[in-house]
């Protein structure tokens, strides 16, 4: 084996214990005995020559060099599944209508798109950003959009790549993120109060959740704006307008976590989710389908 490779079993191995949180809930999903995943990633660590996995309360978690690693493990991973299909005759041509949450990855979703149609050049995209409450209510009748993409508010434990049940559909979990408070990186603490709150139009579902929990909080608040999507949203926050809840990945360079001497109540954890396809979808939504749940994790 070339010294200056690493092995695809490896990687493989690698992402399916960072999406279970731990040894044993990978080996359960990819059929193997504990003992062979957990030699796998020592292998994995001894190539790398660094730790890539550490253990903690939550599970397991990746280091600094296994976060980078993680990024193109996937690439490779999804590179091989490709060029397989594509030897397979499982051809991608044509067009695909994907609908996506605005929550998911703001700042990264573009390039995995442009993964996505590397991979895949004779497939025509048309992306439109959604409200997840949309993207829910027509993802059985395939009107709108062929792939969708949503968010969900859940607190059950559920490993990625498994199958939920929620809004009425089931559906593929292929990332969980945590919730915060979010705010302007330069803002002046303590904030001005009633709380000043920057909002998306419902039904929103983590703009309804916030407001929920402010009022349950019995914590004074009052809309200083209102953005039209994320990306306004971000905008808003940044600008120092208010506070508003985000996920991680929403984050921009400019915003900040809102620190605990706030007295902010805690938030619950965001999961996005690949819906499933109608009855008469065609080979390709399948198949791209199937792609895309590789790339969005």
């Amino acid at each position: 084996m070339n010294a200056r490779a690493f092995d695809l079993t490896q990687l493989r191995t690698f992402i399916a214990i960072h999406d279970a949180g731990s040894i044993s809930a990978a080996a359960e999903q990819i059929f193997l005995s504990q003992s062979t995943v957990s030699e796998q990633l020592k292998k994995l660590e001894a190539r790398a020559g660094q730790p890539l996995l550490v253990r903690s309360r939550k599970g397991m978690r990746p280091t600094p060099a296994g976060t980078r690693l993680m990024t193109y493990a996937r690439q490779i991973a999804a590179l091989s599944e490709a060029a397989f299909e594509d030897l397979q005759g499982v051809l991608l041509d044509g067009e695909l209508r994907i609908a996506i949450t605005d929550y998911y990855r703001p700042q990264d979703v573009g390039r995995v798109l442009k993964r996505f149609t590397n991979l895949y050049p004779r497939l025509r995209l048309h992306v439109s950003a959604m409200q997840s409450s949309q993207i829910e209510r027509t993802a059985l009748t395939g009107e709108h959009f062929d792939v969708g993409l949503a968010l969900r508010l859940l607190n059950e434990e559920v490993s990625a790549g498994e199958e939920v049940a929620g809004e009425g559909t089931s559906a593929t979990l292929v990332r969980r993120e945590r919730l915060v408070w979010a705010m302007s990186a330069t803002a002046s603490e303590p904030l001005d109060m009633p709380l000043p709150l920057i909002t998306l139009p419902r039904p929103c579902a983590l703009q309804t959740l916030v407001v929920n929990v402010l009022e349950r909080h019995k914590i004074p608040y009052r809309v200083s704006h209102s953005a039209a999507g994320v990306a306004g949203m971000q905008l808003a926050l940044g600008a120092g307008l208010g506070i508003s809840c985000l996920n991680e990945s929403a984050l921009t360079p400019d915003l900040v976590v809102c620190p605990t001497s706030l007295g902010l109540p805690p938030l619950p954890r965001a999961e996005f989710h690949l819906l499933p396809g109608h009855a008469d979808e065609t080979d390709l939504i399948r198949h791209a389908r199937n792609a895309l749940l590789r790339l969005f994790a």
